[in-house]
């Protein structure tokens, strides 16, 4: 079997991207990443509003490895922008580059399109300001948020640093309905080790930015339809 080739653009700080993506790719498709360049000194927003800015800039960061999808494996810096803005941003760069882009929120909603979902849950790392925006976001990409559940780390407010185990607690302590549809937001955020315990004996539908965004990226590297199923991680209870 032929293995597609994907590219992924990255925060500098992110840590669970490529680690995710790796495993959700599997054996049918191979990683390159680059890193955005570190902003040192900005502000959250400075910083999220300088990935969007550098975009155009990295999507020619692997040369003339050829690739067979391109993403960008972010999605905070995109809630910056209203959904329009960000989907014509990536068809722009799609036309630009000769090659299929896509930022992890147009992954996201297509996978959500994809299921015929219309309701979600928003499960936010973010600090409150960015998880507003994402609200906003996902409201005027046509959604019903049926609720918002800020999860923290020991230190605060960090996708980066949160564990399994905080999500999985927060989330349990939320009591979110055992049928909803929970998007978990955040490529940073470590979501796959508790995906199986939070998916266990019920009927939810689990996306992460990860998860949504190796499934729009596997799509078009291998030229094949791939099948997001509506409980992705469900295991038996």
């Amino acid at each position: 079997m032929s293995r597609g080739r994907v590219g992924v653009l990255v925060p500098p700080g992110n840590p669970s991207a490529e680690p995710e993506l790796t495993r959700l790719l599997g054996s049918r498709a191979d990683m390159h990443a680059a890193r955005f360049p570190v902003r040192p000194g900005l502000a959250p927003a400075e910083r999220l509003e300088s990935y969007n800015a550098a975009l155009p800039a990295m999507t020619h960061a692997f040369g003339d490895l050829p690739l067979d999808a391109l993403v960008m494996a972010s999605d905070g810096p995109r809630y910056l922008l209203d959904p329009d803005e960000d989907r014509e941003s990536c068809l722009r760069l799609t036309e630009r580059c000769g090659v299929p882009f896509a930022s992890a929120t147009v992954a996201i909603l297509e996978a959500i399109g994809h299921l015929g979902l219309e309701e979600i849950h928003i499960v936010s790392p973010f600090q409150p300001w960015l998880t507003e925006l994402a609200e906003w976001f996902w409201k005027a990409a046509g959604l019903r948020i049926a609720g918002v559940l800020p999860v923290r780390a020991q230190g605060g407010f960090s996708p980066d640093t949160i564990t399994p185990a905080e999500l999985v607690e927060q989330v349990k302590r939320a009591r979110l309905p055992r049928d909803g549809v929970l998007l978990f937001a955040g490529s940073g955020m470590a979501t796959l080790p508790a995906l199986g315990t939070l998916g266990a004996g019920n009927d939810r539908v689990l996306l992460t930015s990860n998860l949504c965004t190796a499934w729009w990226a596997l799509s078009r590297a291998t030229g094949k339809p791939v099948t997001l199923n509506r409980s992705p991680h469900r295991r038996a209870s």
